[in-house]
């Protein structure tokens, strides 16, 4: 089968199971991992140690990171996402974007397995995470080659498989931000160009940097308004530092819902704030003008974070935020907007 030219792709969003029209989205989650290996690099042999078991004794240490196992660091198991992406559709969802891309255990096939048992519309990302994840030969490499290979992820296929790509990144940028995240992140912004396709971007912790990373992206070429800013909760803490962002016309991720613990990767200078917290900013937000620039999920990436293990899952957004957007005044127009239009706007192919 010949791979689509950009004229197919236009006006289309690009599931791992096929182009979509954009109407056929409903609820999207922006940003999540079904199958993924967040280890350090060189935890990743046969013989890593994974740490002690799962299990209500040792869920609140593992969850906050005393010790950070690798055992909760991966998840590889169709049958475990297939059970928890069903949490998510039997609440009323219908999409999910997959952000394991390069160097964390990206799962083309994996994804299309989960699709086609689940019935969810599953988007996948590509190009790489932060450096300290990234293969060794990443370091000699130039911002082209960088846009080539995102490119053929979405017109031909990913890591060695025929299932395409929909969405740039997530792009890792670390702290300090690295020459060769640079290059990753200005070869996005030459792929959003030549592919039509959004960009969302990892930012580092530091509040400076997502202005500093924005312009960066937009120097080489990228759209703003088809840019998501990920994180924002664990990155920004003012409400003028939001609307200061806001107003590049980028699209604000609030993706850490369901983390209710001020504990945030065992960082102590960050307090997290829970989902009450989350939706304060983003009342605010949206008082401001700024509702059709934000996006909503959970960033599932540790198995604490699953149901089966104990966490909120994938379905927490529709079954429980929804209903305290609700009820904190948020409408559902405004609902609509971060979880189904807003998405369908990013998604579709231009």
């Amino acid at each position: 089968m010949p791979h689509p030219d950009h004229a197919t792709l236009q006006g289309k969003i690009q599931t791992v199971t096929g182009l979509i029209a954009p109407e056929d989205l409903g609820l999207t989650l922006m940003h999540e991992h079904l199958l993924w290996d967040l280890r350090a690099l060189d935890d990743r042999g046969p013989e890593a140690a994974t740490g002690p078991e799962l299990s209500l004794a040792t869920y609140w240490d593992q969850h906050t990171f005393r010790p950070r196992t690798n055992g909760n660091m991966m998840q590889r198991d169709v049958d475990v996402a297939i059970e928890e992406v069903g949490h998510f559709t039997r609440a009323g969802g219908s999409a999910i974007v997959e952000v394991t891309i390069g160097d964390i255990g990206p799962d083309p096939e994996g994804l299309v397995k989960i699709a086609r048992a689940t019935g969810a519309q599953i988007v996948m990302g590509c190009g790489h995470y932060v450096q300290r994840y990234q293969d060794p030969t990443n370091a000699t490499r130039d911002i082209d080659s960088f846009a080539a290979e995102m490119v053929g992820n979405i017109r031909e296929g990913t890591w060695g498989t025929d299932v395409r790509a929909g969405i740039l990144g997530e792009i890792g940028c670390g702290e300090p931000w690295t020459e060769q995240e640079k290059r990753v992140l200005a070869g996005a912004a030459v792929a959003q160009q030549e592919t039509g396709a959004a960009l969302t971007i990892h930012p580092s912790r530091h509040g400076a940097t997502p202005l500093e990373i924005l312009a960066h992206a937009v120097a080489h070429g990228a759209d703003p308004t088809r840019v998501i800013m990920d994180h924002m909760e664990r990155t920004l803490f003012d409400l003028d530092d939001f609307q200061r962002l806001a107003e590049t016309g980028c699209v604000l991720e609030f993706d850490l819902f369901g983390w209710e613990t001020a504990y945030y990767n065992g960082l102590s200078d960050i307090d997290l704030p829970n989902d009450g917290g989350r939706v304060r900013i983003i009342r605010e937000l949206i008082a401001h003008g700024h509702g059709d620039q934000i996006v909503l999920s959970h960033d599932v990436c540790m198995k604490t974070r699953m149901r089966r293990y104990g966490g909120p899952g994938y379905g927490h957004i529709p079954e429980r935020v929804v209903p305290l957007m609700l009820r904190r005044g948020i409408t559902q127009a405004q609902i609509d907007a971060m979880l189904i239009h807003t998405p369908r706007r990013l998604l579709t192919i231009v």
